[in-house]
């Protein structure tokens, strides 16, 4: 019905509760100490700033604008002197007249509120409550938007006649939606992914360097002179668990006996498996020394 969200701010600061006077045969009351067209009506406040109409269920808002053509009846036809900051072609109307809403919003608005000024001044129904609950929040203790209704369900039971009360009534706060930041997707990772060009692996503090298979094995950098240049040697894998280990083979050496023959007995000052020939003659070359 031509509403918005209560989240205008306007050019109007109430700091405590304001003092309201009903308007003789209106259910409409003003606000006489405040410096701004400051009305009540049907369980709401309005304020006509700015050349626009706003509505709130608190005194000091948040207001929410309220287009001409959904304005309520009883609030264009508040008298012109209940303006407190009236604007300035508001002088050349009569004050106990309401304004010329038909010449200022134009033609078409005028067709579509047509007899909006013509009305039974003894049927006027009578005025809201005033929700003196308020008073007791000002400064410091004023809700915010989203305490508002909670208070006014509990401390005010009055409910609006006019279809734009019963809406703003109705109205949530406007609240910021909050949800789960955006995650980036997780993926798996991969085994043996081999670095990109000039980058670095994933989880990898530093590059890794990669020997390609035909390149020599590092030199011991510790050893000295013409061992420094020989590569270190690789062992082969040892046997397995639970496999025979092999036998050693080594061929007979020369003067050893063969399988199956007796080997010669090693004497005292002979050397040792040398033939028996030899023995003696070792002995014999030794006789003389012995026996001069």
């Amino acid at each position: 019905i031509g509403i918005g969200l209560p989240t205008v701010t306007i050019g109007i600061n109430i700091p405590v509760y304001p003092a309201l006077i009903r308007i003789p045969y209106y259910p409409v009351y003003y606000a006489p100490g405040v410096s701004a067209n400051f009305f009540f009506y049907d369980g709401l406040y309005w304020v006509f700033w700015n050349d626009n109409w706003y509505a709130s269920s608190w005194y000091n808002g948040p207001w929410t604008y309220v287009q001409p053509f959904s304005v309520p009846l009883f609030i264009l036809r508040i008298p012109v002197r209940y303006y407190r900051a009236p604007p300035p072609y508001f002088r050349s109307w009569r004050p106990d007249a309401p304004p010329h809403w038909g010449q200022h919003w134009g033609p078409q608005w005028e067709q579509h509120r047509q007899g909006w000024d013509h009305w039974n001044h003894n049927a006027a129904p009578a005025p809201a409550p005033l929700p003196t609950y308020q008073r007791q929040y000002s400064g410091h203790r004023y809700p915010g938007p989203e305490q508002q209704p909670l208070l006014r369900t509990e401390r005010y039971r009055y409910q609006p006649r006019d279809a734009v009360g019963r809406q703003l009534y109705e109205q949530k706060p406007a609240q910021r939606q909050l949800g789960p930041s955006p995650q980036r997707p997780q993926t798996a990772p991969q085994r043996n992914n081999p670095a990109p060009p000039g980058g670095q692996r994933p989880n990898q503090p530093y590059p890794l360097q990669q020997r390609s298979p035909s390149s020599t094995p590092p030199t011991n950098l510790y050893r000295q002179g013409v061992d420094a240049q020989r590569p270190f040697q690789t062992h082969s894998p040892g046997p397995q668990r639970g496999s025979p280990l092999p036998v050693p083979r080594t061929p007979p050496q020369q003067g050893q006996a063969q399988r199956g023959q007796q080997a010669p007995t090693p004497g005292r000052s002979g050397q040792h498996g040398a033939p028996q020939g030899q023995r003696g003659n070792r002995d014999t070359q030794r006789g003389p020394e012995r026996n001069p």
